[in-house]
């Protein structure tokens, strides 16, 4: 009883385990534990936390300040009238003083304002750079996910072949005992069979690091074990025209580096009214006192209110001003650049991905007719053989067939997934 119970948790575990993990499963898993897309959140967050009025320098500043002095002096004073001073022990003296001041630039040329729009644009830009790394993680999930599915498409393959051989092994055995086929014949049978079995050992090991990379996409551990779903399924893609259409408005790429563009521009701007005149107040309140311990003066204390104002007017900053503007200028320039170029590629990866899909498409529906006609070509060969119409090399030949066919289906299923996926990333669909 002990033994069936143990068996029973052994099972039901090993079926936990092995749990089937959707693609919209692995999608949100990744959405949450990716190290990417964490990091990629915390940096617009920063972005977020750079935004504010007091960091654009419009918010008054408030400081505490105190001081404190110990010192002893010895005295030792000739004066005109030939009198001398001579203190000695030394003379203690203690100063401290405390103050509150507020500090506030009232006008700047403008600068803090833009400044302020700047910090607003650097936190859009920093999630629009997000939302681009999480349709890039969201491709290469999908990818990995589906390369599971394909490699474990081609292990089943590789089982049939197994099969077929194994049935072709017994029929030359047969055929062998009775004298009507060669011994060359039974022999290529067990090899193909040995070869066939290793190459299941080795899309196993495949399937394996298959499922690594996607743990690794999914902030798992690699010894994690992740089950998918059994097919790929069928591909659709938006009309030609209407990615066209939507590729200027929502593609993270460009829609990136349009925002760049207005930081640079705003840039340009700040850089330009560093040379503005400056107005700041001053206020606050001041406590002070000092003690001697010997003298005319034993305790002075003085406090009150402090207000006062400041006019900077830069003269001349060793060209700093124009160095700056001219710098900010040019990295404008180089994000206009960088956008034209960008249009350019992006319309270009358009075509070809478009023209990949279709292709794929193409390419599968003859590999579907091919598969059908190459595993019926296997069914009747394996016939023949039983009948002894044929030999080895015919049904060897018929398996190759099968075999490369299987594995193109099964590529061309990818591909075409691969292709459709990566349409929608370039229009933000995932």
């Amino acid at each position: 009883m002990k033994k069936i119970v143990l068996l029973f948790i052994w099972i039901l575990s090993a079926n936990v385990g092995a749990q089937t993990l959707s693609l919209q499963q692995a999608v949100d898993m990744a959405l949450r534990k990716n190290f990417d897309i964490l990091v990629s959140r915390q940096q617009a967050d920063i972005n977020k936390l750079n935004n504010t009025k007091g960091n654009a320098g419009m918010l008054p500043t408030v400081n505490l300040n105190g001081t404190s002095n110990v010192s002893y002096n010895n005295v030792y004073q000739k004066m005109s009238t030939a009198n001398i001073i001579n203190k000695y022990p030394s003379q203690l003296s203690t100063d401290w003083g405390a103050n509150a001041m507020l500090s506030w630039t009232l006008y700047d040329g403008g600068k803090m304002y833009v400044t302020k729009k700047k910090l607003a644009e650097m936190q859009a830009l920093g999630e629009l750079q997000y939302n681009a790394q999480v349709l890039e993680v969201i491709y290469n999930v999908v990818a990995a996910y589906f390369d599971i599915v394909r490699q474990k498409e081609e292990l089943k393959s590789i089982n049939e072949i197994i099969n077929y051989n194994r049935q072709r092994t017994v029929i030359a055995q047969t055929g062998f005992n009775a004298g009507s086929l060669a011994k060359t014949e039974l022999l290529q049978a067990k090899i193909d069979m040995n070869v066939a079995t290793e190459n299941a050992v080795t899309q196993k090991y495949a399937i394996t690091e298959a499922q690594k990379i996607l743990s690794a996409l999914l902030g798992q551990d690699p010894t994690t074990n992740i089950e998918v779903t059994d097919s790929i399924p069928p591909s659709i893609v938006p009309d030609k025209n209407e990615m066209l259409l939507k590729i200027e408005s929502s593609n993270a790429d460009l829609l990136t580096l349009k925002k760049q563009i207005d930081v640079s521009k705003l840039a340009v701007k700040e850089a330009e009214k560093s040379n503005a005149p400056k107005i700041s107040v001053q206020g606050g309140y001041y406590l002070s006192q000092s003690t001697n311990s010997q003298g005319s003066t034993k305790n002075d204390r003085s406090y009150g209110m402090q207000v006062g104002g400041t006019l900077s007017i830069p003269l001349y900053t060793a060209g700093e001003t124009k160095r700056k503007t001219a710098v900010a200028k040019t990295e404008l320039l180089i994000s206009e650049y960088n956008l034209e170029s960008a249009r350019l590629q992006i319309s270009k990866d358009l075509q070809n991905a478009y023209n990949d899909f279709e292709s794929q498409q193409q390419l599968l529906e003859i590999e579907r007719q091919n598969y059908r006609l190459a595993k019926e070509n296997m069914d009747i060969s394996l016939q023949r053989l039983k009948l002894g119409q044929t030999g080895s090399l015919e049904v060897h030949q018929a398996q190759e067939s099968y075999a490369q066919s299987s594995t193109r289906l099964t590529n061309f299923e990818y591909n075409l997934k691969m292709a459709e996926t990566k349409l929608k990333q370039m229009i933000s669909g995932l």
